[in-house]
């Protein structure tokens, strides 16, 4: 029928119009191109409706409004603090920062990363330990408590935190809120109502303008941060739900790592927030010294960065971060990660390492939130056991912790997953801690989580059944756009 034809020819110059924006407009690197390529050749009809939901960008003119965000004394305390590292006139009270000089200096020129030694760190593993001392920090809050959460549940935790943030918003206390618009795509505005009503705000990042259609929701804040007052911070891989206090059925106990926070490092976090928060909101915060008070005394000793990363810059800084941790590592290189989807340059780097003699140890999910990327991690084992990588396979419930460790002396905890989307998409945020002390407690904790996982050897991958490689194969080659 000509109709039919026409539609064909429709579907076909549609298909190739989209190509040629994909190789040569938007220029992806090559595994994102050929992702694209293959869903436009076996998805003709609706492989342009994926890549306008899935495969756009920030405009050039969104990027230019994140990349002029920075708070103007960051940028200007960490361009004076990377001339001293560069110069030599940094004088490093923890060893390991000393010998990690250039690591620092990387995250200052490229991140605005202060690093700072007067830090006090506590560690959660478990929902219940982070959401109870949450809770208490708020309720101890005077001035402003400022939270930005990727995912931000309905359910019993959920309720509990909004009712206790607008009991603290009727005491006058400044309250802000901030959720990802697809992590809470099934939330509905009405649940943070009671908050708004008692004085609190509450902002959505990248809300969809169509109902239903979100054309930016391949760009995602997963961020998770808690500001209270200036004075204490959280940030980790904890969301806002049941199931990360383990209520859930299916996944059981919940294994994270989360981090609270005293000391200078909160700065960062805060102007982090602000910054995503200004983006967001129709009511922008003006950068008060209020909300950036200097701490009391010294409450700890622990050297820290944050680093953030996200499409609105030009360098992929926790990528960068993590490959150079690892490409540093002379002894151990401790790895857990619920998404295991690496990108050459990282890939190569644990091989590198292991090749070399150090003690490479990764440490995945036994059971998958996310079928499609829990097969693609899969299938980038063989290459790491074929180096003489050891992988794990964690059973006590689900592993959704983001940890590097190496050496027992530095360690990255955060937002960021060893992922593709989490180092080229997503709006993510680390704390890196340069501490023999915090970061050896760390690794004890993954040691510790060794006893609770199944090892899986080369041999057993190789014998592996044929249709978990297919399935495997499929979801790498399409992993790099989901």
């Amino acid at each position: 029928m000509p109709w039919l034809h026409i539609a064909y020819l429709l579907i076909f110059v549609l298909d190739l119009v989209t190509a040629f924006v994909i190789i040569f407009v938007e220029r992806h690197n090559a595994a994102v191109t050929w992702a694209w390529l293959m869903v436009l050749l076996f998805i003709p009809v609706g492989g342009f409706v994926l890549y306008v939901l899935f495969g756009q960008h920030i405009s050039r003119y969104r990027l230019a409004r994140f990349r002029l965000r920075n708070a103007p004394w960051v940028a200007r305390a960490a361009e004076r603090q990377h001339r001293q590292v560069e110069s030599g006139q940094v004088a490093y009270k923890e060893p390991a920062a000393e010998r990690h000089a250039d690591l620092i200096a990387l995250n200052l020129k490229t991140a605005y990363a202060v690093y700072t030694e007067d830090n006090r760190v506590d560690v959660f593993v478990r929902g219940v330990d982070k959401f109870e001392a949450l809770f208490e920090d708020i309720r101890r809050a005077r001035d402003h408590i400022h939270l930005e959460y990727y995912i931000f549940r309905p359910d019993d935790l959920g309720e509990r935190l909004v009712r206790l943030l607008a009991e603290k918003a009727r005491e006058g206390v400044e309250v802000r809120l901030l959720y990802d618009a697809v992590g809470c795509a099934w939330t509905p505005k009405s649940f943070f109502e009671p908050l708004v009503r008692d004085g609190g705000e509450v902002a959505a990042f990248f809300p969809s303008r169509i109902p239903y259609v979100n054309l930016r929701m391949n760009n995602r804040n997963h961020r998770k941060i808690a500001v209270i007052d200036g004075r204490v911070a959280y940030v980790g891989g904890f969301n806002v739900g049941d199931e990360y206090l383990g209520k859930d059925e299916r996944f059981g106990f919940w294994r994270d790592t989360h981090l609270r926070i005293e000391g200078s490092a909160i700065l960062e976090l805060q102007s982090i927030f602000l910054l995503d928060w200004n983006s967001s909101s129709k009511r922008p915060v003006e950068f008060e010294d209020r909300y950036f008070p200097r701490a009391e005394g010294r409450p700890g000793t622990t050297g820290m960065q944050v680093v953030a990363s996200g499409p609105d810059t030009d360098w992929e800084q926790i990528r960068n971060a993590y490959i150079k941790m690892i490409y540093a590592a002379k002894e151990s290189i401790y790895i857990q990660t619920p998404y295991f989807v690496p990108d050459d340059s990282l890939l190569t780097a644990l091989k590198i390492a292991s090749l070399s003699g150090v003690d490479v140890k990764v440490m995945l999910p036994g059971k998958p939130d996310h079928l499609w990327v829990f097969w693609a991690s899969r299938f980038y084992l063989g290459d790491l056991l074929q180096a003489g990588v050891q992988c794990y396979l964690y059973r006590d419930g689900f592993l959704h912790a983001k940890m590097v460790v190496t050496d027992r002396e530095l360690a990255s905890v955060g937002t960021a997953n060893i992922d593709i989307r989490s180092f080229k998409l997503n709006f993510e945020v680390n704390a890196l801690i340069f501490d023999r002390d915090k970061s050896g407690h760390l690794a004890d904790l993954f040691e510790r989580d060794l006893e609770k996982c199944d090892r899986l050897t080369l041999e057993q991958y190789r014998s592996r059944p044929r249709a978990e490689r297919i399935m495997e194969s499929c979801a790498r080659l399409l992993s790099p756009i989901l």
